[in-house]
């Protein structure tokens, strides 16, 4: 909705005002009333990624979504509300808000943990009462998250008014927008269960290798992207869409392209020491409580894997946001479509033909190959769309990011190997791995960067020791 919003804030005589209102207003009419439905239908969406299981199971996850399904309210309206900041050039609230969700649910863990003596540990043991600490203590931290952006708003000059008027909405555009982008959500969420199944299926086949064990990969992949990418992404789409809607598409093209380089500039060496150091970042994490060393380490094989998508899949969810900046979902919506294709085929064939215990880290190696093909289709139909991405700078900055963090990936996979020789993997040596090759090997790959010239890693430096020097 940014560009939609944008685009009104240009040519509204009151800037936008009313339009935000009747889409806040939308929103709150229409999220909510797709939480109600989803809580109503907790059962048999459940039932879609359930296969095999026994009815235990289905009832805790069932009672779980019922929980769980309201966020979607608020999680919805906050976006409209962070898309709102964004279009203001304010950008803190929607950054920290989901740091006051993260203090929520390490709240609701403690207290479960605390529980643990009465709680249940398993599916069997569990009680309804331990289930609504957990859905519902999570679903505060949604409401948290919520809040945070909806008071923001409030102190930037928004008043919100129920406007019911809603055919000044624009409804004919921000259907068609929808549409689109409803369709793009609903392949990416076939691809997902379709990667669901296979997953499951392997964890059928190979204890320690199901759904769960990809799941947990998945996410600490998606953890520098968050941090780093999406930061940049937010930033970047509210000013290409003002370029765009001033015809000025010099001006996209040098967003895109400062965005790319200095994403890439910590994603580079981030991606290549997940790729070293992934089985040490989840022993860590994992290698306690119920879960062995060896299913620890599992997972982190696979998220080895993911590190080689880190790069591909941040510049793809950029190259969306070229499209989105135009007002074009339904091109996103068509590579999604490409995307699962690929996926899909090969999750399908790796299924078919690895060993069980090798099927995770295929079905991350299909996931690392559709991106890669993913981003280079979307970059030759955003170069068109804007005449040039600036491809020969992006190639040149990236080659020397890699070049520059070469070194690091090489240092961080020889402590990796004196640890191990000398400790095994527990997760005392994990933290060992973790403290040196990880992060001295960060401060080697700013310092090898920095003596290489490259601008968006120094920026970075020298941000950093001005601070140090304050």
């Amino acid at each position: 909705v940014v560009p939609m919003i944008v685009r009104r804030q240009r040519e509204d005589a009151d800037g936008g005002r009313a339009y935000e209102q009747r889409l806040m207003t939308l929103g709150v009419v229409v999220l909510t009333a797709v939480a109600v439905a989803g809580v109503l239908l907790a059962g048999p969406l459940v039932s879609l990624y359930s296969a095999d299981w026994n009815a235990r199971k289905i009832e805790v996850a069932v009672r779980l979504a019922q929980y769980i399904l309201p966020q979607i309210a608020f999680f919805g309206i906050g976006a409209i509300a962070g898309a709102i900041l964004n279009t203001r050039d304010r950008f803190a609230a929607p950054m920290w808000a989901p740091v006051l969700n993260n203090i929520v649910m390490i709240g609701v863990a403690l207290a479960y943990y605390v529980k643990l003596d009465v709680a249940g540990t398993d599916i069997g043991t569990v009680t309804n009462a331990d289930l609504a600490l957990l859905g519902l203590g999570t679903t505060a931290g949604i409401v948290a998250q919520c809040a945070v952006l909806v008071i923001s708003l409030h102190r930037v000059g928004f008043r919100f008014r129920p406007r019911l008027d809603l055919r000044e909405a624009g409804l004919g555009e921000m259907g068609r927008t929808a549409v689109w982008m409803f369709a793009y959500v609903g392949v990416s969420q076939l691809g997902f269960l379709i990667t669901t199944k296979l997953a499951s299926g392997a964890g059928e086949q190979s204890p320690g290798s199901g759904n769960a064990a990809y799941a947990y990969a998945y996410q600490f992949f998606q953890l520098p992207y968050g941090i780093i990418a999406v930061s940049v992404i937010t930033a970047v789409l509210p000013r290409m869409s003002r370029a765009v809607a001033d015809g000025r598409l010099d001006s996209v093209r040098e967003e895109f392209s400062s965005g790319v380089r200095l994403v890439s500039a910590l994603l580079v060496p981030a991606g290549l020491l997940l790729m070293v150091l992934g089985p040490a970042v989840t022993v860590l994490i994992f290698s306690w409580g119920n879960m062995t060393v060896e299913s620890a380490v599992s997972i982190g094989n696979v998220l080895q894997i993911f590190g080689l998508a880190l790069v591909p899949f941040s510049l793809f969810q950029l190259l969306l946001r070229v499209f989105y900046s135009f007002g074009d979902t339904r091109t996103p919506a068509f590579l999604a479509v490409g995307n699962v294709a690929v996926n899909a085929s090969l999750s399908l064939l790796v299924y078919l033909t690895l060993p069980a215990r090798y099927i995770l880290m295929g079905l991350a190696f299909a996931f690392t190959v559709a991106y890669i093909t993913g981003t280079a289709v979307a970059w030759v139909l955003a170069s068109r769309r804007v005449r040039g991405l600036e491809g020969r700078k992006v190639a040149r900055g990236l080659s020397r990011m890699y070049v520059a963090a070469l070194p690091t990936a090489l240092f961080a996979l020889g402590v990796l190997w004196l640890t191990q020789e000398l400790a095994g993997l527990n997760a005392l040596s994990a933290t060992i791995m973790l403290a040196a090759g990880g992060g001295l090997g960060m401060v080697l790959y700013l310092a090898v960067a920095h003596r290489m010239r490259i601008p968006e890693v120094s920026s970075v430096v020298e941000m950093v020791a001005s601070r140090v020097r304050r």
